[in-house]
Parts: C-alpha cells; structure tokens; sequence
C-alpha cells in the first residue's frame, strides 16, 4: 500500500475518534496516484470509496486494522463508485447498514455504502459549525435539505424554525428523524417534501425567513441543474426574506468557481451583498481548491 496513505491510516487511528471524519481524501489531487481513493470514518465503520480499481483492497483494509490499537473499527465497506450501481464488498467486520454517528455534540443517522450519499456531507462540517454559531433566535429555510444536517445545526444553535424542503419524501422523513434523534421540538420543523419550483406559496407561508440555505445538488433528474435553475431560485429570495437576512448558498461543481455565485447573486438578487467565503472541512484540502465544494454568504440589503 502506498506509503502516504498508510501513514494518514496510522495517525488517524492512533488516537480515539468519535466524531464522523474524513480520513483520507484522494480525490484532492494532492496525492498523485490515489485520485480514486477516499477513506470515511463513521464510527465504528470505515468506508472506502474507490472511483477507480484499487490494486489490492484486502492489503488496504488490514493496514487499517493493523493501525486501529485502540480497536474502534467494528467494520470495512468498499464502495466501488466505478462500477454500475456502486457495488459494495465486507472486507472486514460485520455488515452495518444503519449506524448513528456524532459530530459536534449532535448525532445524525448514516447508511454507508447503501446509496452513493451516506446521509451526512462531511466536507460540510464548517457550515453545520456556522450554523451553530448563528441561528439564535431565527427563522431559517433550508432548500434542498436532504437529510436536513443543516436544519438540526440550526436548531441547535437556537433557530426559532426551520423550514426543510427536499424533493424527496425519503430524505425529508430521514431528516425529520434526525431532528428527534438531536430531541429537537418537531413543532419548530416544517417538512415540504415536493418539488422546489412547485412550492413556492407553501414555502413562502412559514417566512420571513431571516436565514436561507440553499445546498443544491448539481443535477437532479427532473428537478433542478445548477446552471439552468439556480439563478430562479435566487430571485424568488427577495419577497421571502426579512432585510438584513443572511443567504448561504452552495455549489459543488469542478466546472463552476464560486465566482459563478458572485455573478449569479450580482445580476439576480442586487440588494445582496457578499460577506464571506465558509471553508469546506480541512481534511478536504484540494490542490485545485476551486473545483471543490464552494460555500458563500450573502446579506440582504
């Protein structure tokens, strides 16, 4: 195995990890030869996710056996996300297909390796932490929540409600769930599991909203494409929020810099002002940092 990652292997299990982690992340470009090689920890199961052929898997997984002294890994998955359908392959351990996991003082239900997305966005730590830190006393709008990780940051740093809308019910039922895990009040959580551009009048019904998060995919089948619709979503903005309201938005494309936000909130939304750029998580470092995960904030004027 080749020696850099072993030596991110060791350090990382060298110590007591609880929270959910990225342990080694290849697709960086800051380890020629592992570009197709990402390594999560969602305790006690570690998931390897491989975009390309790994030479020797079975090598890799007893390297992380071979570091974990402490004996906190119960399980190994392969994920091969080069292959049709992502199959997955035990390497190591019993099969966990539902495992409850903590970041921050907050839990959240995780199914690894069951569909290409294991429920939590680690690289979006920072923006959870942000979110903590922020949301006394406001009332937030999460679009395209997903499994709603946002939304529960926000009601742990004391939002007065949260509004999730994902176009998926699924996805807005594991979020709803996640809310009780965290033993959130669920009359502080509105759930609008229906196509974003079909609800505005229910989403416009629980605003003004003084905080807005807007975390697309870059394409969903049917629903939404960065580049097509995301300037629509913007400009609905103005009549649903409160002044001096605060606009997160997201893209996480390798073809769109986060000047494709600066532009895009300049000609749709003028009474917008950028404030900041949120980091993705450090253990996402990217020798190109502009195609990763862009994360950027907006006032309202």
């Amino acid at each position: 195995m080749e020696a850099v990652l072993k030596a991110a292997i060791g350090e990382f299990f060298g110590s007591a990890r609880e929270e959910a982690l990225r342990v080694f992340h290849g697709r960086g470009h800051l380890y020629p030869g592992l570009e197709h090689v990402c390594i999560d920890w969602f305790k006690p199961l570690v998931l390897v996710t491989a975009y390309g052929e790994i030479a020797d898997a079975g090598e890799l997984s007893a390297d992380i056996v071979e570091a974990d002294k402490l004996g906190q890994v119960k399980s190994i998955i392969l994920q091969k996300r080069y292959q049709q359908g992502a199959p997955v392959e035990l390497l190591f351990g019993d099969d966990l297909p539902c495992l409850i996991v903590q970041e921050n003082k907050l839990v959240f239900e995780v199914h690894p390796g069951r569909q290409q997305n294991a429920g939590l966005f680690l690289d979006t730590r920072p923006l959870r932490e942000w979110l903590q830190a922020h949301s006394e006393g406001k009332n937030v709008l999460n679009l395209f929540a997903y499994t709603c990780s946002l939304s529960v940051a926000a009601l742990a740093g004391g939002a007065t409600r949260v509004t999730n809308v994902d176009i998926s019910k699924t996805s807005i039922n594991w979020g709803e769930k996640n809310h009780q895990l965290n033993n959130q009040p669920m009359d502080q959580v509105k759930s609008i599991p229906y196509n974003l551009f079909r609800s505005w009048g229910r989403i416009q019904q629980y605003g003004r909203y003084d905080l807005v998060v807007i975390d697309p995919p870059t394409r969903q089948r049917g629903s939404f494409d960065v580049e097509k619709n995301y300037r629509s979503v913007i400009r609905k903005l103005s009549k649903m929020c409160k002044p001096g309201a605060d606009i997160i938005a997201t893209v996480n494309s390798p073809f769109l810099e986060s000047n494709y936000l600066l532009g895009l909130f300049s000609a749709n939304l003028r009474n917008a002002e950028y404030v900041e750029a949120i980091p993705a998580a450090a253990e996402f470092a990217d020798k190109y940092p502009q195609r990763g995960l862009k994360i950027c904030r907006f006032k309202l004027t």
